[in-house]
């Protein structure tokens, strides 16, 4: 199957080299990683000594600092998605530092975090995941699994619904089908699919044999979600209540461009704008105010300032700026949605393809993964304030009003794959650009 743009080794990173080990790096590079184990080295004895320690400090660390969590429920907390050892490191937002890193055995690369922050305030309210060729969810106080949904594909992007009963997903080639999970912990149907709509029969750009559903994001009044659809060059709004489509709108492509190739998107929490990237470099703004009927207003291009590679955003809580996450030249673009325009672009240093907002969404958290570190970027000034190293490769990232408990055994597991061993088999996650390898669609 051919993508139809000649980006192939951008959407299918994989293809070619991967053998399906999962220990392998991004890449497709197997064996011990050089960074990795001059990094984790030290951070393996530590650990390892704490673990033969019954004291404590009493402080999230243990009685040599190293961080352990703090084993607090009710506390804000960023979890950091690590795609080459397959550890989490779990973020104090206020202090914005590691307060645990756990060996969990899965990555994922686009977490539910739309409205995951606010929802997730009980140790037992889960995180929803894209892993392997489906959705997971794992428990917030103990990242123990507690439902998985197959959806055909290895390329899955998924959203809660506002009100937490319902998980949105879009399952790319080949399955291209949208699911509908059912997210209420009390239900007993929880964690299955309860609806679907096959999408194969409309089609796609070259040989892709469906529109490529890729991506969703979930009005904040919980009546539609908006699904940008990469090969049939089209927004698609999905009445989620019905689960049915609603509207379908052709989305033209910019001068110049054959193709509109529209795949992430973001819905302001106003619920009147959305933002939309395409894959051709692209940034569209659209009006919501009418939900169910999207209306075109700007796209944006790198010759109005916009970095390059457009890939994901986040929009602030006011719904006035939009941050995109542009890989392509190493930074984040920030759009201003009230006058349709680059207001700026914030240098990371490095590559980022995603990122989440902290529970209070006042700091946007973005994992920056070729430099082993998550940048801090304050909302009010639109300015990095902030660099948290972090475990190896990050991409995913969620957030939550709880924090796990500390897990001595899995963070002694994520200290020893700091330095390369292996610690047991993991399950990869679909990453676009630089993926967790051994991967497949």
């Amino acid at each position: 199957m051919t993508d139809g743009d000649g980006d192939a080794d951008r959407l299918y990173p994989n293809r070619g080299g991967a053998d399906g080990d999962a220990t392998d790096g991004p890449g497709g590079e197997s064996g011990v990683s050089r960074r990795g184990l001059l990094a984790g080295s030290a951070t393996a004895g530590a650990a390892l000594a704490a673990g033969c320690s019954s004291g404590s400090s009493g402080d999230g660390s243990g009685t040599d600092g190293t961080a352990t969590g703090d084993g607090s429920d009710a506390e804000d907390t960023v979890f950091v998605f690590n795609t080459d050892d397959a550890t989490v490191s779990v973020i104090d937002p206020e202090r914005d530092e590691v307060v645990d890193t756990q060996h969990v055995g899965l990555s994922a690369s686009f977490p539910s975090n739309q409205y995951a922050p606010a929802l997730t305030t009980d140790p037992e309210d889960p995180l929803w995941l894209n892993v392997g060729r489906g959705v997971r969810a794992v428990t917030a106080g103990s990242l123990s699994e507690v439902a998985r949904a197959e959806t055909g594909s290895g390329s899955n992007w998924q959203e809660l619904t506002p009100d937490g009963e319902s998980v949105v997903v879009s399952a790319r080639e080949p399955a291209h089908t949208n699911y509908r999970i059912d997210a209420d912990r009390d239900s007993e149907t929880f964690g299955e699919v309860v609806d679907e709509i096959d999408r194969t029969d409309e089609g796609g750009r070259g040989d892709n044999d469906g529109p490529g559903p890729c991506d969703v994001t979930v009005h904040p009044d919980g009546a539609y979600a908006y699904v940008p659809d990469l090969f049939g060059d089209t927004l698609t709004v999905l009445d989620v209540a019905e689960f049915e489509i609603e509207t379908q709108i052709d989305v033209p492509p910019v001068d110049g461009d054959d193709t509109a190739a529209p795949w992430m998107g973001t819905v302001a929490p106003s619920g009147d704008r959305l933002i939309v990237e395409h894959r051709t470099g692209t940034e569209s703004v659209w009006d919501t105010s009418e939900p169910a009927a999207p209306e075109l207003l700007a796209q944006l291009t790198p010759e109005d300032g916009l970095g390059e590679g457009a890939l994901t955003s986040e929009i602030g809580p006011d719904s006035r700026f939009g941050y995109v996450f542009t890989p392509g030249t190493n930074d984040v673009s920030v759009v201003d949605i009230e006058t349709e325009a680059v207001d700026g672009r914030i240098s990371l240093d490095g590559s980022a393809f995603v990122g989440t907002w902290g529970p209070s969404r006042e700091k946007l958290y973005v994992p920056v993964q070729t430099n082993d570190e998550v940048a801090v970027i304050d909302n009010a000034s639109r300015e990095l304030v902030e660099r948290i190293p972090v475990g190896s490769a990050p991409y995913g990232a969620t957030a939550a009003r709880v924090r796990p408990d500390p897990d001595e055994s899995a963070s002694i597991l994520a200290a020893m794959a700091a330095v390369g061993l292996d610690v047991g088999e993991a399950d990869t996650t679909y990453c676009i650009g630089n993926c967790a390898c051994g991967h497949e669609l």
